[in-house]
């Protein structure tokens, strides 16, 4: 788990396994050990669905084009967990700045592990 103090570079996680930047600009990087089963992802998203026997959503893709960021942008901005912080963010693969739920408002990636 890293430290508060310690800086994570949003290109560490899953770019040696994704697609070109070219072909899907943007990925998503999911606290899935956070997510308490509000459902609101997919209400957003046709991405995500939630697992009813388990409780947890789940992304269909993790690496997604332009076709596909506003809908994913809803379900990371409609997400109650961490008090709204959410546990969706969308990244944006060319500049390694998260754009939803951007809470600190300055693209830094927010996530908590």
């Amino acid at each position: 788990m890293a430290d508060a103090d310690d800086h994570v570079d949003p290109s560490e996680f899953g770019e040696q396994d994704g697609p070109p930047v070219e072909e899907k600009p943007y990925k998503i990087i999911f606290e899935a050990n956070k997510c308490f089963g509000a459902g609101k992802c997919a209400e957003k998203s046709r991405n995500w669905t939630l697992d009813l026997d388990t409780g947890i959503a789940k992304p269909e893709a993790y690496f997604i084009d332009e076709e596909d960021l506003d809908h994913n942008v809803a379900a990371a901005e409609a997400c109650p967990a961490k008090k709204d912080r959410g546990i969706i963010h969308v990244i944006d693969r060319r500049t390694n700045e998260e754009i939803a739920p951007d809470p600190n408002g300055d693209g830094s990636l927010s996530v908590d592990w």
